[in-house]
């Protein structure tokens, strides 16, 4: 069965649709467009680029020493040929009757096999390493093959290079220019990319125009399973060949249709119902096929990851603990006895028997859908369903509590709402300080030459000056930075750790200002920022919001807080006059990849430039908490979807209408704001439910028609009413000022950077009339102006902080002339 993952168009109207497979592509060079690891097939003319030297006398191998790297002094050859005399000595005592059979008795072949520096002298310092010189030459001529462990157990100096002049190949030069070519990537990556491919043709035997899909998948999936991929030690989502396999496709070696990336072949796809079901071992074919054609039909109406939870619930943990409690179940009518037997297996977890089960109501409530499912089916179609209608054993009494346990989750996710609401300035204070202390550092440290100290923010530190940072200063343009932290000793990598601190003070600033879901923010692009000029020439920009977990898309109006976000993650995508790259993003609970497009979250981690995934959402935002919880132990932690929660309260707390804050939120059913915003008292969620059913009333019909020329105007020139002398109102839409007009305590007022002039004024004001206060004893007037100046110097603070933000062009698309 082919195992190639489908690809499909990517956009907000089809994302929850299946997607089918494209049409094949003609013309490779290769016979089909392999999608399955395997190694290359031996070719019929092995690459040889000295002739065949798989017999050859030890003499001749030393005799090629001058002809292999021209340009080599006299002293190299020689040494040279003492090598191969120790390793090829060696492995002449060994049985067979080709160097390739001797290396294979050797056991330096094998899996955890020791590198061939073993057979030199201890008291000869330098014997080891010529051992590997001569192993290098003797892989690059290809006398010998080996495996990938055989090829990785010895550590090569520099192997790419020596490999690609002896193979006299121009395909091989070619694509060493084309990774020299990729400025993107850090020097060490493109000898990575180098060295995979040099690795992948040594072990396989093959020239690179025998390289196919399918080979370089299988070096990489080898070098996974050996533990051998770089970097991978604690991290076993790497994979080995990522670069080479990317600059291979942009050469055009690769038959068409192939995936841009290896990650498209690495992971699966979605599975058809067929292998969800059978992830379970059914034993009755019956069962098992009315489970097929009942999902099958459901498949239709909802996304992959539903079906999938779908067919764990009735499949495993409906069904096929039935046949363990009951192998000779046949049919879906259960005896009172097992129906107990397996009420009473669902209340304890699978993997471990001590621990309740939480969600077993919502496999009661799946279940029940199948019998009742079934039962309206065999009306319309009985020769298909009627043969397995039975009563359903789940009783009404079985669900009693249903709603209860429902309101204790709302009840919980309330009170968690309520302990971290106080929390949030925390959290966001320190991501910013984090930011902008880390960014300061790397402005500081840039200019300043290696291993030399200087002084930040009252703080010493100095350059580091190691062999690999003056390696990197000499080949890289813009190489990394690290320092030395002198009261602590620590060394920071400044260029990493500012990274990580922008991305996650972005992460919380985009989160708490949109409400969006950690999916959206994960699927935000370059198309997603657009613009609403109005008739008086005032600009909106907006963010389009493709749907997650339905299919509808939303705009939101962007805040100036969300718009700054927003604004310093396109410039900094855009660094260097650079457009954002266009990649693919995959999509864990559909399995899918995207079409390529120019996504916000995206970053070049290695030889790889990839989507920020909602797991590392997830991990940064904990990071930030433990390390606020270090010096303030009472700070709870925070997840993505808290910034919702808390977005929903802020703006309903605020006097925007439910109804509309669902529409922004993405919410179809207002009772699930409703249960956002349950942190608020009693009366005011009745107060806004008795609004809305007074409005059904009044206009039952009307409530979605067309909006008249008057209303659109009316609402236009409601925001020129929200103009102030000091900037702007941005109270809800048809509300009236709640503050009289005392703009300068309102917390609504957003204050325009160019009024900063007109706000000293009004301090120096309050001063003095603070000062004749105290020498008339005025302490009410006293108290009062206080609290005025808390709220100004907040103000204050608030634009001061806008005025050091530089302007930043988004570059939003502008129709072609």
């Amino acid at each position: 069965m082919d195992s190639r993952p489908t690809f499909g168009t990517y956009t907000a109207r089809n994302r929850r649709q299946t997607f089918r497979e494209e049409p094949r592509l003609p013309s490779t060079p290769f016979t089909r467009a392999a999608l399955k690891a395997a190694p290359a097939p031996r070719p019929e003319t092995p690459p040889a680029p000295f002739g065949d030297l798989s017999k050859a006398e030890v003499a001749d191998l030393c005799g090629l020493t001058r002809d292999i790297l021209p340009g080599q002094s006299g002293s190299s050859a020689e040494q040279r040929r003492a090598d191969i005399r120790i390793l090829f000595g060696h492995l002449a005592t060994l049985p067979g009757t080709t160097w390739q059979e001797r290396w294979e008795a050797s056991g330096f072949n094998d899996v955890n096999a020791a590198s061939v520096s073993v057979l030199g002298r201890p008291e000869v310092r330098y014997h080891s390493s010529c051992l590997t010189s001569a192993l290098k030459m003797a892989f690059s001529l290809r006398i010998i093959q080996p495996s990938v462990p055989g090829f990785r157990a010895n550590t090569f100096t520099d192997y790419a290079e020596p490999f690609r002049i002896m193979q006299k190949d121009p395909r091989l030069d070619e694509f060493f220019e084309t990774v020299d070519a990729q400025s993107h990537l850090h020097p060490g990556h493109r000898r990575r990319a180098k060295f995979d491919l040099t690795c992948a043709l040594t072990t396989q035997g093959i020239a690179l125009e025998h390289l196919t899909p399918s080979a370089l998948l299988h070096y990489s999936m080898e070098n996974k399973r050996l533990g051998l991929t770089h970097g991978a030690t604690n991290n076993t989502t790497r994979f080995a060949a990522l670069g080479a396999w990317e600059v291979l496709h942009r050469m055009g070696h690769f038959p068409p249709g192939t995936a841009a990336t290896l990650r498209m072949f690495i992971y699966n796809g979605q599975s058809t119902v067929e292998e969800l079901v059978d992830r379970y071992g059914i034993r009755n074919a019956g069962v098992r096929q009315l489970l097929i054609d009942y999902l099958v039909r459901r498949r239709a109406e909802t996304d992959y990851i539903t079906i999938e939870a779908l067919t764990r619930n009735l499949a495993s943990l409906f069904w096929a603990t039935i046949e363990r409690i009951n192998p000779s179940q046949q049919d879906l009518a259960l005896s009172s006895g097992v129906y107990d037997q397996w009420r009473a297996e669902l209340q304890y977890q699978q993997r471990d028997r001590t621990k309740l089960r939480k969600g077993a109501a919502s496999i009661l409530l799946a279940v029940r859908g199948l019998y009742v499912d079934l039962h309206s089916w065999s009306i319309t179609e009985p020769e298909r369903w009627a043969q397995w209608v039975a009563p359903c054993p789940i009783m009404p009494r079985d669900l009693k509590g249903f709603g209860k346990r429902s309101r204790e989750i709302h009840r919980r996710m309330a009170d968690r709402t309520r302990v971290r609401q106080p929390l949030l300035p925390v959290l966001v204070q320190h991501v910013e300080a984090r930011y902008e202390h880390l960014t300061s550092l790397l402005e500081a440290a840039t200019p300043v030459p290696l291993g030399e100290p200087f002084v930040h923010q009252g703080r010493s530190y100095s350059r580091t000056d190691s062999r690999d940072d003056r390696r990197r200063a000499a080949t890289v343009s813009d190489p990394s930075v690290r320092v030395i932290d002198h009261r602590t000793g620590e060394t920071i990598h400044v260029t990493m750790a500012e990274d990580a601190a922008f991305w996650g003070w972005a992460v919380v600033e985009v989160l708490r200002h949109s409400g969006i879901r950690v999916e959206e923010l994960c699927e935000l692009s370059h198309l997603s920022i657009r613009q609403y000029q109005r008739p008086k020439g005032e600009v909106i920009a907006l963010l389009v919001i493709a749907p997650s977990k339905s299919d509808r898309e939303r705009v939101i109006p962007m805040s100036a807080e969300l718009f700054h976000a927003v604004a310093q993650i396109v410039r900094r995508q855009t660094r260097n006059k650079r457009t954002i790259p266009l990649i693919s993003r995959y999509d864990p609970h559909e399995k899918t990849w995207s079409e390529p497009m120019p996504f916000l979250l995206q970053r070049q981690l290695g030889v790889v430039r990839s989507v920020m995934a909602t797991g590392t959402v997830l991990h940064m935002l904990t990071r930030t908490c433990v390390e606020i919880g270090k010096t303030n132990p009472a700070f709870a932690k925070f997840t993505p979807h808290d910034f919702r929660r808390l977005f929903a309260t802020d703006i309903v707390n605020g006097g925007l209408p439910i109804h509309i804050g669902a529409a922004l939120l993405g919410h179809l059913n207002l009772q699930t704001t409703q249960g956002y915003v349950a942190v608020f008292a009693e009366d005011i969620v009745k107060h806004y439910q008795e609004f809305l059913n007074h409005r059904r009333l009044l206009r039952p019909e009307g409530e979605y028609v067309d909006v008249t020329p008057d209303e659109w105007a009316e609402f236009e020139d409601r925001f020129d009413k929200r103009k102030v002398e000091l900037g702007n109102c941005a109270r809800p839409y048809g509300s009236p000022c709640q503050h009289e007009h005392a703009c300068i305590r309102c917390p609504m007022l957003q204050v325009n950077p160019k009024m900063l002039p007109r706000l000293a004024e009004i301090e120096k004001d309050l001063l003095l009339r603070r000062k004749r206060a105290e020498e008339e004893h005025w302490l009410g007037e006293m108290e009062g102006i206080e609290l005025t100046l808390t709220f100004l110097r907040a103000k204050q603070a608030d634009a001061a902080r806008l005025t050091r933000r530089a302007p930043v062009d988004l570059g939003i698309p502008q129709p072609r002339r």
